[in-house]
């Protein structure tokens, strides 16, 4: 078992920053491609950003390149997601999510393990 917990969402307007953490424990962390999806109200849970397991490879949704960077540190077993030009779009609960292997995956049913989500709400 992975356990994923997620942090560091809240409010913000739009135009400004907010970096998401999400911390594992229970397994290798090193062993697992991580990514993060998000879900608005009233829409299906979608894709955002995906990064293998060392690093050093990336995969972002069209609708976040350029404005979000996903990092990882192996030695902390954490992810982040430095999320910068934040617009009203945004609004949703962001998810982390983790897929054993060394692959890239954007289909949420790649992933073997979820954390509970954190709220992220960006005001007009």
């Amino acid at each position: 078992q992975v356990q994923l917990v997620e942090s560091g969402g809240g409010l913000v307007q739009a135009g400004g920053s907010l970096r998401l953490s999400c911390a594992a424990s229970g397994r290798t962390f090193s062993n697992y491609a991580m990514g993060w999806f998000r879900q608005a109200p009233g829409r299906e849970r979608e894709f955002v950003v995906a990064i293998n397991h060392n690093g050093r490879r990336t995969y972002y949704a069209d609708s976040v390149k350029g404005r979000f960077t996903i990092s990882r540190d192996n030695a902390k077993n954490t992810v982040y997601l430095q999320m910068n030009s934040l617009k009203p779009e945004d609004t949703a609960v962001y998810y982390c999510a983790a897929d054993w292997g060394y692959g890239l995956a954007s289909e949420s049913v790649d992933y073997d393990y979820w954390g509970q989500g954190t709220q992220v709400t960006v005001s007009s």
